[in-house]
């Protein structure tokens, strides 16, 4: 199997690049972690990477909102090394923070000409920032990281996690799509998401963003219950990262 190169993108306030580093580690991939400064200085060096993943955490302090100033920056200055990481059909995660990064700087839903944003991620219903774990459902088949899942428990912590899209009309292209690929199970919606969703592919199933943190349930002792016997003989999470590799494969 080829081992396919993965850049960890990391930014000021970025705390779960290692984890996620690790956890592609595991299933066989080689990453390495790349400051956004380095990309915006030397943008060739995508070429290097199949995968990119911005993970989770605070980047920029969620000063001008979560995901707003890193979303910029890609959306300004890297669009055209991004589009075309998409158009040679590598694949790109964002998880949590990373999620919000890509939703707010295009790549992963296309505006189709309107000056609107499809979607995007706001406050939790609750106000509030919520860490919990939660159960999880996937939907259809055309996301390359949930491929052959049915379900999840993983582990949540956001503050602006609640997925609003631009109309109900936008919601239901999205659904009819195939792309609210992954959604909270019933009474297990953290923060008031349209739809129940927790997760959302682009048009080709090859781009992923989710507000869960599969890096964070890799290993069964991961599990709030593991002594309980209540987890299989990995995490729920890992299957993900086995995904993306298989992928070239």
């Amino acid at each position: 199997m080829p081992t396919p190169n993965v850049l960890i993108l990391r930014a000021p306030g970025t705390n779960c690049d290692a984890e996620t580093a690790f956890a592609f580690q595991r299933v066989g991939a080689k990453t390495e972690t790349l400051h956004v400064n380095r990309l915006l200085e030397r943008p060739a060096l995508f070429e290097q990477f199949q995968i990119l993943c911005v993970p989770g955490g605070f980047s920029y302090g969620d000063d001008l909102g979560a995901g707003r100033i890193l979303g910029n920056q890609l959306q300004h200055h890297l669009a055209e090394q991004l589009k075309r990481f998409k158009d040679d059909e590598k694949l790109i995660l964002g998880i949590c923070n990373g999620f919000q990064v890509l939703l707010k700087s295009n790549v992963l839903l296309e505006t189709n000409g309107s000056a609107a944003p499809p979607a995007t991620l706001c406050w939790n219903d609750s106000g509030r920032y919520y860490d919990g774990w939660v159960r999880l459902e996937v939907k259809g088949n055309k996301s390359v990281f949930l491929a052959g899942i049915e379900r999840m428990y993983l582990p949540v912590a956001h503050a602006e996690g609640k997925f609003v899209a631009r109309d109900e009309r936008t919601l239901d292209d999205l659904d009819a799509a195939g792309q609210l690929a992954l959604r909270y199970a019933a009474a297990d919606n953290p923060n008031g998401s349209m739809a129940d969703v927790a997760g959302v592919c682009d048009s080709t199933g090859r781009v992923l963003g989710l507000m869960p943190h599969p890096e964070r349930h890799i290993d069964p002792t991961h599990h709030p219950r593991w002594t309980r016997g209540e987890v299989g003989p990995e995490g729920d999470g890992l299957r993900m990262f086995r995904n993306a590799v298989g992928y070239f494969a």
